[in-house]
């Protein structure tokens, strides 16, 4: 092999390394989250970041309070267009540079996964009983009382 030749293979091969680094292990733990909960008149409203082609893994709320999502997509990704609860019937466009209010009540506790408009983007809201007083920790995995 001539040096010309041993110099294309090894940038071919890192690029090939940078592309599998970047696309599959890169990925940050999420740049968006719920920003604010608030119970003003009974409703639970929460401000949501759709930011970085990401939305919150977690949204935690209480059963049987009506919830008034609002959701500010600081980008213009395909992917974050649209936001879909399948178990509440609510599959709403998210204009870019805007924030879309989404309200609905849950009645029944339980967990509710919500998504982007292409299934890329996933989510869940968790619905605790009426008197939960627990709040979301930093991670969406792990609560706090």
């Amino acid at each position: 092999m001539s040096p010309a030749q041993i110099a294309v293979t090894a940038a071919g091969a890192a690029g090939i390394v940078w592309v599998l680094w970047y696309f599959l292990l890169s990925r940050q733990p999420g740049t968006a989250a719920a920003l604010a909960v608030t119970a003003e008149g009974g409703v639970q409203e929460i401000r949501v970041l759709v930011k970085g082609g990401y939305t919150p893994d977690t949204i935690l709320v209480q059963a049987g309070k009506p919830v008034r999502l609002q959701f500010y997509r600081d980008e213009t990704a395909d992917c974050s267009e649209r936001v879909v609860f399948e178990a509440f019937g609510i599959n709403q466009e998210l204009p870019a540079f805007q924030t879309t209010t989404v309200e609905f009540t849950p009645k029944e506790p339980g967990e509710y996964p919500f998504r982007c408009g292409m299934n890329m983007l996933k989510g869940l809201l968790v619905v605790e009983p009426p008197g939960t007083t627990r709040k979301a920790a930093s991670s969406p995995h792990k609560f706090h009382e």
